[in-house]
């Protein structure tokens, strides 16, 4: 984990994609897209169903590094409405031990709208804790310091030849965009005009790694 500031709170990013806040002891999650090999096989298109469980693994792995009294997830945390209903015993099996265990909040997002709380957890369209709004897409109206998911950013750079990809956190002094979470989930290029529509000017991408926060500047 290393720091890294935003709107006067220190936070620590994981390389992960996970974003731990200590002072109140809390994990912020974006986009973990549960269930969406299986929303494609309704569909006829195959893809391995492991998804959800690799999210989990994931999950319980930062959870285990960073022992939160609270969970937030900022929206997509199931690729559809009824992917909660899709899970497998198993995957409900070790989501409701991890909703059980904290203060776990689902925020909504445009995949679930509506999101099933059978496997525990709390639902609210946004919130503001401790002067910080949290929901699931920036809204580039809205002045206050916000954290957010939805566009899964990624920084893609040419090193030695080879082009490169990475997750990252995007950047203002109002703006945190986090990246996608789930095993299964793809990413749009941080440089994307939507990104920079949703956040304005001056923007970073911030690459965690282990020992490190990697900064690139992005272009207006």
């Amino acid at each position: 984990m290393v720091p890294l500031s935003f709107a006067g709170h220190v936070f620590h990013a994981l390389s992960a994609g996970a974003l731990y806040w200590p002072a109140r002891r809390a994990l912020l999650l974006a986009d973990l897209h549960f269930e969406k090999a299986s929303w494609f096989a309704q569909f006829g298109q195959m893809l391995p169903p492991y998804d959800t469980l690799a999210t989990l693994s994931a999950i319980e792995a930062v959870v285990a590094r960073t022992d939160p009294a609270e969970i937030w997830c900022l929206g997509d945390s199931f690729h559809d409405s009824a992917g909660c209903d899709r899970l497998s015993e198993t995957a409900q099996a070790k989501l409701r031990a991890l909703t059980g265990a904290c203060d776990w909040v689902w925020i909504t997002g445009n995949h679930d709208r509506v999101v099933a709380t059978h496997c525990g957890g709390r639902v609210l369209d946004e919130a503001l804790v401790d002067g910080l709004v949290l929901r699931h897409e920036a809204d580039p109206a809205d002045p206050r310091p916000e954290l957010s998911g939805h566009f899964h950013p990624k920084l893609r750079v040419s090193v030695r030849g080879r082009n490169v990809s990475r997750r990252c956190f995007v950047a203002t002094a109002t703006k945190l965009i986090l990246p996608a979470f789930g095993s299964l989930t793809g990413g749009l290029d941080a440089q994307h005009p939507e990104i920079v529509r949703a956040v304005g000017g001056g923007a970073e991408a911030l690459i965690a790694l282990d020992d490190r926060l990697l900064r690139f500047r992005l272009a207006a």
